[in-house]
């Protein structure tokens, strides 16, 4: 085999190899079913902090790893709004936004 053929074959070996890389790092996100939960002892001081920062209500979902922090609890407020609190990895409070996903169709 020549040496040009050789490189031809290689480079669109990479070519593939680089388009199948971005395909899974556009295809990782919150819905592609690998979202870890919070577990052990670290579920209670997660939830601990995240219900006292929004003053109650239930946590309905977590997750380990998020986007946004290092934890993330999902907690449906006593009004009926769905808020997901972002914490760090000492359990502080972050962020909180909305959930516009909450199921109120």
């Amino acid at each position: 085999m020549k040496t040009r053929t050789k490189l031809i074959i290689s480079g669109a070996g990479v070519v593939a190899l680089m388009a199948a890389g971005t395909g899974v790092a556009l295809s990782s996100d919150d819905d592609d079913g690998t979202e870890v939960p919070i577990t052990g002892v670290e579920l209670e001081k997660a939830s601990a902090a995240a219900l006292a920062f929004t003053g109650g209500g239930t946590v309905t979902e977590t997750e380990v790893g998020d986007e946004e922090s290092y934890y993330e609890v999902e907690v449906k407020r006593l009004d009926g709004s769905s808020v997901d609190v972002q914490l760090d990895e000492q359990f502080n409070v972050v962020d909180m936004t909305s959930d516009d996903d909450s199921e109120e169709d």
